[in-house]
């Protein structure tokens, strides 16, 4: 290839119009599943403070936040559930009449052809906030794989189009498909939470779910942030075991390690943009160090640059106006 000054990259930079023809990385509404935290009562739509323009939604205001997402042409939406109370085992996870079942429903009712994810983990529906059974102080992985069956289970049941795993034990994907597959939910996909690392960036969304651990943390079973090689091998096991998309969590911290499972597995790859990555781009666009906009819109680029197929970010419905020309 010639060198300057017969070659000059500058020339693909001059304009608007040149710019967009030589862009090789382009976002759109598609690329976008929006999480939504939805939780009892009537009338409810209360702020999260930790998460700024982000709500908890009771089911008869659900509509309403639906059909914003419809509109502005987003994929389809991420269901955390808020429960009316919590035990040791959170039964309200796997309830057929449970918090999540419940939004499906409404959804489904009226938008059959939203995609709608339900996430699988019992941190949301435990006293101790912890994502599974709690034995002599550790959580019990193979005493867990059961009721995060049963709750992908019932959440099919009630419409789900794809079940969501993340509660990071062991054999949680081979024990959900085998549970799906007995109940005449094959078709149903399993979206794994496959590196799921134990990050700090959670913070503002353990506030949002009221899911903080009581006691000690998810290190012991949450991935280590230094490690990208057993990255690859939790994703590999769960392809094994049959997942059908899978995700790495945080995005903007774990690029690197997005791009190298994209090099590995043909499957979709799915980057969750994590609530400490949305909140801290909200503050200090708050506090007139980012324009929002533009920073929002380069995150999100850079995920689906480094080989995301699918973006979970709580960002989605201003990021789509923004990618029409709203402001």
């Amino acid at each position: 290839m010639a060198g300057f000054p017969v070659t000059r990259l500058r020339r693909l930079r001059g304009s608007e119009s040149v710019r967009r023809i030589a862009q090789e990385t382009r976002l759109s509404a598609q690329d976008f599943i929006y999480p939504l935290f939805v939780t009892h009562g009537f009338d409810r739509r209360e702020p999260i403070p930790t998460m700024p323009g982000c709500f908890q939604v009771s089911l008869d205001r659900l509509p309403e936040e639906i059909l914003e997402v419809v509109e502005l042409g987003i994929s389809g939406v991420l269901l955390f559930g808020i429960p009316a109370y919590k035990d040791g085992v959170g039964t309200d996870a796997y309830a057929e009449q449970g918090i999540v079942q419940e939004a499906v429903r409404v959804i489904k009712t009226r938008w059959p052809n939203l995609l709608v994810v339900t996430d699988v983990c019992l941190c949301e529906y435990t006293d101790h906030g912890h994502c599974g059974i709690v034995r002599d102080g550790q959580v019990d992985n193979d005493a867990t794989l059961d009721l995060l069956s049963r709750t992908a289970v019932t959440q099919a049941r009630a419409g789900a189009d794809i079940v969501a795993p993340s509660a990071m034990m062991d054999g949680q994907v081979a024990a959900i498909r085998k549970a799906l597959d007995a109940e005449g939910l094959k078709d149903t996909p399993i979206m794994a939470y496959a590196a799921k690392y134990a990050s700090a960036f959670y913070g503002p969304f353990r506030v949002a779910a009221g899911s903080a651990p009581q006691f000690g943390d998810r290190r012991g079973y949450q991935m280590d942030p230094a490690n990208w090689r057993m990255a690859l091998r939790e994703v590999e096991l769960d392809v094994e075991e049959g997942a059908d998309l899978v995700m790495v969590k945080p995005a903007l911290a774990y690029l690197d390690v997005i791009a190298r499972v994209r090099d590995r597995v043909s499957l979709p790859l799915v980057a969750y943009n994590v609530s400490g990555e949305y909140s801290m781009v909200k503050a200090a666009a708050k506090n007139g160090w980012l324009d929002e906009r533009r920073a929002t819109l380069e995150v999100l680029t850079a995920i689906k640059r480094a080989g995301a197929d699918v973006i979970l970010t709580y960002h989605a419905k201003e990021a789509a106006r923004w990618l029409r020309g709203e402001r």
